[in-house]
């Protein structure tokens, strides 16, 4: 069947959709009823329906594929490489759950996991599945005050830390800033377990309060931990995602609508099945990580390959070394990764043997087309975009290589995704945006299976959040969009990240991918700065491919961005000022900070830079502010 057909039934006929996909699982009692709209936009997919995430994930493939690699887990940072099978994998996270047992946690009970991409991860997010307790990863290195702040939200029961974490060959101690974290919290949890790989052998013990895991390990041997059955609609874990109060969310996800999701997705959008290899670039910490590095690839029988370090140690080609060693068949990476790798020769991806990479898909921001096309000409393979949000849990705009395959369109991330029904609307009137036509990206409810149920403890704030936007009932993607003639949806950005020039409504997105169209840009951040006459003027913080300090060639390359966003655009989106600095301040994850681009930039407080993965970026944008920008005024 192609996708127009099967788009139409899963939307038109979603039930009789669901309960076809819902096969691709197992059900230990099967759905008594598919889809319960009880409450809009509150709902519950495959009511009654009892399953589990970890025996989904490993035990249904022991028959079949016992000695299959299930988990490769790969860091360059401490140069440690385990391939672990199925058994294995079984083996450990039934020893894992264990440990968990002994120390008091239940179906229910929160367990906050504050790990780098390192196997034991992967083994204490399948545990707490295995028995029914809800884990909340936070994403090893967040600052102690971000982390007390969801300690307090989620209330743990336990906190799973390892003692370090690594970064460009530099110890990151975790165990510090568990230890002010709790002091921190309201309600820290009665025990913390350390994993130790011995990065930091001289952090202190709590007395009472920190347990070792390797110790408890030994105790527990190779016990079995039965599985708990859960029904569909209970939760399966939090992540939390930024709010605009400042308090973060936990975006809450369910159980089998989480499972059955996976599985289409990894079948339809991601074309991998068992047997095959995935690589996901993600962090564990983040939703990617949740669904590509761990869930989806183990719940259809596939191999995940889990990475720790840097795109580019101990060179350029790592990654594509490892898609080689793997026999790699689809990778998931971001565009800030690909713009990092741009920076270095394309040898360093030709030189590997990739005939059995398929695909490559890119998500997590929007994927400007230079960089697009510069990986797809370097790879020689198909770079397919998609876009999703940490609420939704798994593609909502993609391409369907595993289902029918359309013509890729640099720029979009493609079609909306089987289950989702997309509009693009007027913000002011409500009103279906015409083609072409600048609108609110936003989903019909019910929200497919896999999307999140709730904010954790807030339905209040769910529906604020999410579905107050509008007169009708809408779930509101808070992303600009267009959608084109053919259907073809193009991200422009946040609600909140448009500039007012005169009058005319500017998307940073839209001015972004015009700079990063002249050749010598590696890298833009656009803002809207404050102006007198205009309301708003649009200000280019960018990187080049060759970096350089000499004036007369900054001067060049900056004029040839203004020029290039005028032709592109016109006069009105032309940059005020340009600035040529050598990094960008990003999170962890990879994200341009752009709102603290734009605090510094009209000398305000930047806000909280807890996630910022190099302090010199931030130096380097204030000194440029300070040395005035190479054109404008």
């Amino acid at each position: 069947m192609g996708y127009e057909a099967e788009y139409q039934r899963s939307v038109e006929q979603p039930e009789a959709f669901w309960a076809e996909q819902a096969k691709a699982i197992h059900w230990h009692k099967p759905p008594q009823k598919i889809l319960d709209y009880y409450d809009p936009p509150f709902r519950k997919w495959f009511v009654g329906g009892q399953t589990n995430l970890c025996y989904n994930a490993v035990d249904r493939h022991l028959a079949e594929r016992p000695d299959q690699l299930a988990l490769v887990a790969v860091s360059t940072e401490t140069d440690v490489t385990r391939e672990i099978t199925y058994r294995e994998l079984y083996r450990e996270v039934n020893a894992f759950a264990a440990v968990l047992k002994q120390l008091g946690v239940g179906r229910g009970d929160r367990v906050v996991v504050y790990m780098p991409n390192m196997a034991e991860a992967v083994f204490a997010v399948l545990a707490c599945a295995r028995i029914g307790a809800i884990h909340s990863v936070v994403f090893g290195g967040f600052a102690a005050h971000n982390l007390a702040v969801r300690i307090d939200d989620a209330q743990p029961k336990l906190l799973i830390a390892a003692d370090a974490g690594s970064r460009g060959g530099k110890v990151v101690p975790y165990k510090p800033l568990v230890d002010e974290a709790c002091a921190k919290a309201a309600t820290p949890p009665p025990k913390v377990l350390i994993v130790s790989r011995g990065l930091d052998p001289a952090e202190p013990r709590v007395e009472g309060r920190d347990v070792d895991y390797a110790t408890l390990r030994a105790e527990v041997g190779d016990a079995e931990v039965p599985v708990e059955w859960l029904e569909s609609n209970e939760p399966s874990y939090l992540l939390y995602t930024s709010g605009t109060t400042g308090r973060p969310k936990g975006v809450q996800r369910d159980v089998g609508g989480h499972a059955v999701a996976l599985a289409l997705s990894m079948r339809t959008v991601f074309d991998v099945g068992p047997g095959q290899v995935m690589f996901s670039t993600s962090d564990v910490g983040w939703a990617v990580g949740h669904s590509y590095n761990i869930y989806g690839p183990l719940i259809v029988g596939a191999t995940s390959l889990l990475y720790e370090g840097l795109p580019v140690n101990p060179d350029a080609g790592i990654w594509w070394a490892l898609c080689e060693k793997y026999g790699v068949r689809t990778m998931f990476s971001s565009p800030t990764a690909i713009r990092v790798l741009k920076k270095h020769d394309a040898s360093f991806i030709r030189d590997h043997d990739l005939s059995r990479l398929k695909w490559l898909f890119l998500a997590g921001e929007p994927l400007d087309e230079p960089t697009a096309t510069w990986i797809h000409d370097a790879l020689g393979k198909p770079v397919i975009d998609n876009y999703w949000q940490t609420e939704t849990g798994w593609p909502v705009l993609c391409l369907l290589p595993g289902l029918d395959l359309k013509p890729v369109k640099f720029g979009s991330p493609g079609l909306p995704n089987l289950g989702y029904k997309l509009r693009v609307i007027d913000e002011t009137t409500g009103l279906e945006a015409k083609a072409n036509e600048k609108g609110v990206l936003v989903i019909e409810p019910p929200l497919p299976p896999g999307c999140m149920t709730t904010v954790w403890r807030d339905d209040q704030r769910f529906l604020s959040s999410y579905f107050s936007h509008f007169k009708e009932l809408l779930y509101s993607s808070l992303d600009w969009a267009i959608r084109d003639e053919d259907g073809y949806t193009f991200i422009l950005g946040r609600t909140d990240d448009v500039i007012n020039v005169a009058g005319h409504r500017l998307g940073t997105r839209e001015i972004e991918e015009s700079v990063s169209g002249f050749p010598a840009v590696a890298e833009a951040a656009v803002i809207g700065v404050n102006d007198e006459l205009k309301g708003q003027v649009p200000v280019v913080f960018a990187t080049l491919r060759q970096a350089t300090d000499e004036q007369a060639a900054r001067v060049q390359a900056a004029d040839g961005m203004r020029k290039t966003v005028e032709r592109t655009l016109g006069a009105v989106a032309r940059p005020a000022r340009v600035y040529i600095v050598n990094a960008l301040p990003k999170t962890r994850s990879g994200k341009l900070l752009r709102r603290s681009l734009q605090a510094l930039a009209q000398g305000s407080d930047p806000g909280d830079l807890s996630t910022l993965d190099d302090p010199n970026a931030l130096e380097e944008v204030k000194r440029a502010l300070q040395r005035g920008p190479e054109v404008g005024s």
